[in-house]
């Protein structure tokens, strides 16, 4: 099986290849607009500055994830938790349900 046989998720915005459905590690999460999925690796992004903020789950510092392509914001990737019990979720990514597309191509 190659990749062009997997689906995958695109930015909504330009159709640049986000996330294999392989990488879909939870559909529970909560993002800025709604449902968000949690990827364990993306590609075609853009890491933007590293900031510390406070989420439902606790304190994390974090760095937004872009569209490679358009610049769109997706999403962010953990970076720091200061939580011991939210820890599993450093170098995990979240990406808004509403700023994806699920494709096969």
């Amino acid at each position: 099986m190659g990749l062009d046989d997997h689906p995958l998720y695109s930015c909504n915005r330009c159709r640049n290849p986000i996330a294999l459905r392989h990488n879909l590690l939870s559909k529970n999460f909560k993002a800025r607009s709604g449902q968000a999925y949690m990827f364990s690796e993306v590609m075609n992004i853009v890491l933007g500055e590293k900031k510390e903020i406070q989420l439902l789950t606790g304190r994390f510092v974090v760095a937004d994830v872009s569209c490679s392509n358009c610049r769109e914001v997706l999403g962010w990737k953990y970076l720091k938790s200061f939580n011991d019990s939210q820890r599993y979720k450093l170098g995990r990514f979240i990406i808004e349900k509403a700023k994806v597309l699920k494709e096969y191509s």
